[in-house]
């Protein structure tokens, strides 16, 4: 059970938060979330139903994909990455920039290559190209840099936690949950550990929570809320 969300305050509505357009299951809103909440920055949370985005989201990028945040000066951050870079600016208490030479190009074939195949692999009946199993062997490719990465140093940009790990990992998740039995049973021990892990954190558990669609006039809610 999700607990009550946290509306916003009159103290709120005073200094106007950052607005954040989100999408729960989008893997690119959840890493922007994650460094939102890691950095501690309150923001007011819109979720969005994608069939139906409002008005406010579409007047102020035309690109009409979460995440979308707007600050309180009017500029708005339109990608994921940009977000979660813009909150790290703010707060980053556990230097997750500090491997970030390293990180960007893992991000970059994350979201490129990686991303690509996850999409056939996920929705394989939408590209009757190839089986599923096909488009599952490309993804695979990275899979394994990930393990090797991980075997060596337990994060993938070393032994800490960086901004790798945040903005991959909602994508790990989803080829995982594609075909459970087979990934469990896969050869990717660290990437499994490591998956786990980060399921079972406090910061995944604190980005997760439930909220309404948001329509105009409807009370702002807090992010993060607990």
């Amino acid at each position: 059970m999700n607990p009550p969300h946290n509306l916003l305050s009159a103290h709120d509505m005073d200094t106007a938060l950052p607005v954040l357009y989100s999408f729960r299951r989008c893997p690119y809103a959840m890493r922007a979330r994650l460094a939102i909440a890691y950095a501690g920055i309150r923001t007011e949370i819109r979720e969005v139903a994608l069939k139906g985005k409002p008005q406010e989201l579409l007047a102020i990028s035309p690109k009409a994909t979460v995440p979308v945040l707007q600050l309180p000066n009017g500029q708005v951050v339109e990608e994921s990455l940009d977000i979660m870079l813009w909150a790290l600016a703010q707060h980053d208490p556990e230097d997750w920039l500090a491997s970030a030479a390293d990180a960007m190009p893992l991000i970059q074939r994350n979201d490129g290559g990686f991303k690509y195949y996850l999409d056939r692999y996920k929705y394989a009946d939408r590209y009757p190209d190839y089986p599923a199993h096909h488009y599952r062997q490309q993804g695979e490719m990275f899979l394994a840099e990930l393990e090797n990465r991980l075997a060596c140093g337990g994060h993938l940009c070393g032994q800490d936690f960086s901004i790798a790990d945040a903005a991959i990992f909602p994508f790990v998740r989803q080829f995982a949950a594609v075909d459970g039995r087979w990934f469990q049973a896969s050869g990717y021990p660290a990437l499994k550990q490591w998956l786990d892990s980060l399921l079972a954190s406090a910061l995944f558990d604190a980005v997760m929570g439930k909220y309404p669609v948001w329509v105009a006039g409807s009370p702002g809610v807090v992010f993060p809320g607990r």
